[in-house]
């Protein structure tokens, strides 16, 4: 059984809010999506994303004779294979909407992307929108980023030495930057009472884990009211960028 809540919110500096979510306990499909690009090409983008997801999901769900358009890896769980073939059929519908819309030309999103299963979560993340799992108090990132800093950290660098730096903020991955986007889903096991986070960059960037694990440490009455007190959070800390928030609770 899951429970969940799912807030999103512009912020204090931006006017408009390029985020977009998907919270469907039915398909046991939660996603974040932050787009990026001007002339409100984020906020297409992000939409295609996770309008792009659900259908296949859904339909992957429910009809046996859909075909796989990346193929259906065997080493792979099916939900891992249906983020997976999802995530990537995202990627080129963004594509292909930019190329024949000039104002939108460049456009591209993140996205964590995530199945609930039985004990189990599928999960595909691509840029540096996230997912983690709290347990026990505490607070475990669960997808990797792809940015520069994050690069450079698993290369061996200290994250203080460039956690400031003028390129901190670049992505190495995104749906609609390229053709050949790599990308693959990953299984993590869940146990009872686990809190599943999906956010955009507009939550971890401005309260960091520390304070990501402060809100979530608090006592709260549901879902709903953690969900707006990490909203708040990001927003008393200045609120640099749009910020959404999906928190799934696994076994309740």
């Amino acid at each position: 059984m899951l429970s969940f809540a799912a807030h999103s919110h512009p912020g204090r500096v931006r006017t408009g809010n390029e985020d977009a979510l998907i919270a469907d306990a039915g398909l046991a499909l939660f996603a974040v999506a932050d787009g990026l690009g001007g002339h409100q090409g984020g906020e297409v983008a992000s939409k295609i994303t996770v309008d792009t997801i659900t259908e296949f999901v859904n339909r992957s769900r429910h009809d046996s004779t859909i075909t796989w358009p990346y193929a259906f890896n065997p080493d792979m769980s099916f939900e891992g294979n249906q983020l997976h073939n999802a995530v990537l059929l995202a990627n080129q519908q963004i594509r292909h909407r930019a190329g024949r819309e000039p104002e939108h030309a460049g456009m591209g999103s993140t996205v964590i992307a995530v199945l609930v299963g039985e004990g189990r979560a599928s999960f595909v993340a691509v840029g540096d929108s996230r997912l983690y799992r709290w347990r026990q108090d505490a607070l475990t990132q669960l997808s990797e980023d792809d940015t520069w800093v994050a690069a450079m950290v698993r290369a061996g660098a200290a994250a203080e030495s460039v956690r400031l730096h003028q390129m901190r903020h670049m992505l190495t991955k995104a749906l609609g930057s390229v053709a050949g986007l790599e990308t693959r889903a990953h299984e993590v096991p869940l146990d009872a009472r686990d809190l599943l986070l999906l956010c955009s960059d507009g939550l971890h960037g401005p309260l960091g884990d520390d304070g990501i694990a402060r809100v979530l440490a608090a006592p709260s009455a549901d879902l709903e009211a953690t969900a707006s007190a990490l909203i708040d959070a990001a927003n008393a800390a200045g609120g640099p960028d749009n910020v959404t928030v999906v928190l799934v609770r696994h076994g309740v």
